[in-house]
């Protein structure tokens, strides 16, 4: 090996630490921004180290050139645009798209290293098939499947659990297709078969998305990152470059460790959540729950629960994220505070459509990170609290969990009901993605605050302001 080529391969390896570091660095609020620093510095060497590559190999036509340059600055304007511009709400599917283009990205890479080397005279080495058929198998899946998964979150497909005739049948041919084309390509290779694999490959990414509930989005989209992750690993073997290989097993490792916990945070195992979708019916006998009346209240009587309070406990839901609501939750916390309430953040593991997203959320609104209390450590806290703000989170504050026979049953929540006084800031008293009723809204110990977000917790805050302390 000559010293360029140690060198490029040194530059590699101080992007893939980059990325080991960045990873770290995400696992607190605190430092997640520089942990994204670090990553982008990381790809960007990488990128860099390519481009080096390219140019000593001498072997790029001008018009291959300029492909690349187009290529390059397209996609960052467009991944620039897009970061920038996306509101909140749609950040689960931005993560959707970037997972396909990724997994997609990866399986071209693969193939036309496959489609070159079958041309070739020195035939088709082994190794290099098993990591071909892999790469395209996760890839061809990644991309179609984080596509569909895109469309249920944005609203352009059902988020409901969609089925149709023989689509299960769809799904095991699909499969069965890929597997055996795989088995015939490592006895010949052949690209008309790596075509067929690639067509069963994204058929099946469609039929394994489709029948997946809304509610199971979070774990899927978790899912189709680990799929992504293991992708570029796979892409990085087929070409020989150890930053893709370090990078996506990062992804791969990091994302398959953060669906089980997502997963086990709905007390549901993977399989479940692949075989059907979320609120489609249980076969146990349910447990009926407890009846009563719901209570509505107004701004004013809210406002003096929250303002004499010792310590006050916000439960961000979806609707927080639906409102953009996010900077009026962050102002009424801090009127609070002026006032010497106690003021924290309740965050459940799947509240929202994707893996962390009130966090990020509330992290725009520049909500102090120690504020953010995750599930098990905030639920202790919940009975010293004289008052939980519900602001449209719905399955995963409903007691109905704790019987079984249900479709939440079992799922770890938060203990909303356990504080002193509640309050839920609701538009109606529409079901969750679970598609039964929440029975906190019954408790006596419930106030429903019937209005859209932003301008429930803008009057909440007005009010406060103008009670003498």
């Amino acid at each position: 090996m000559s010293a360029f080529d140690w060198i490029t391969q040194l530059l590699y390896v101080a992007a893939a630490v980059c990325f080991v570091l960045g990873l770290h660095l995400m696992n607190s609020p605190a430092s997640a921004r520089r942990g994204n620093q670090v990553s982008t510095a990381g790809m960007t060497l990488a990128i860099a180290t390519t481009f080096v590559l390219v140019i000593h190999a001498n072997t790029v036509t001008a018009t291959g050139w300029t492909v690349m340059l187009l290529g390059t600055l397209a996609g960052a304007a467009a991944g620039l645009w897009m970061a920038r511009t996306v509101e909140m709400t749609a950040m689960p599917q931005l993560v959707s798209l970037f997972n396909a283009v990724g997994g997609g990205a990866a399986a071209l890479v693969a193939i036309n290293d496959y489609v070159h080397v079958t041309g070739s005279t020195a035939g088709v080495a082994e190794s290099v098939t098993i990591f071909t058929i892999l790469d395209v198998l996760i890839g061809a899946v990644t991309f179609s499947g984080s596509i569909i998964a895109a469309g249920k979150l944005q609203g352009l497909i059902d988020g409901a659990p969609i089925t149709f005739p023989g689509s299960r049948a769809v799904n095991f041919g699909a499969a069965a297709v890929g597997v055996g084309g795989a088995i015939y390509l490592l006895v010949s290779p052949s690209v008309p078969v790596l075509i067929i694999i690639i067509l069963a490959a994204l058929a099946f990414g469609v039929t394994m998305v489709l029948p997946i509930g809304g509610a199971d989005m979070p774990v899927v989209i978790s899912l189709l990152n680990a799929f992504t992750g293991t992708a570029v690993a796979m892409a990085g073997f087929v070409i020989g470059n150890w930053a893709l290989i370090i990078a996506g097993a990062l992804v791969g490792a990091s994302g398959s460790i953060l669906t089980k916990l997502m997963a086990d945070a709905m007390n549901r195992s993977l399989a479940n959540i692949m075989i059907g979708g979320f609120g489609t019916g249980d076969t146990a006998v349910a447990v009926e729950g407890p009846g009563g009346d719901v209570r509505s209240i107004q701004a004013d009587d809210a406002a003096i629960q929250l303002a004499y309070a010792q310590k006050v406990i916000i439960v961000p839901g979806y609707g927080l994220a639906a409102a953009q609501a996010q900077h009026q939750c962050a102002e009424l916390a801090a009127v609070l505070e002026e006032r010497g309430v106690e003021v924290s953040y309740a965050i459940h593991p799947v509240a929202g459509r994707m893996p962390g997203h009130m966090n990020v959320l509330l992290a725009e609104a520049n909500v102090p990170y120690p504020q953010l209390k995750e599930m098990d450590e905030i639920n202790p806290e919940f009975p010293r609290a004289d008052v939980a703000l519900v602001i449209g989170a719905n399955d995963v504050t409903n007691p109905a969990a704790r019987r079984p026979g249900n479709p939440v049953s079992g799922m770890p929540i938060l203990d909303v009901d356990a504080a002193k006084s509640i309050i839920v800031i609701k538009r109606s008293m529409g079901h969750g993605y679970a598609g039964i009723d929440n029975e906190l809204y019954v408790n006596p110990k419930t106030s429903m605050f019937f209005s859209d977000a932003k301008s429930a917790l803008t009057e909440l805050t007005a009010a406060v302001k103008t009670l003498v302390g």
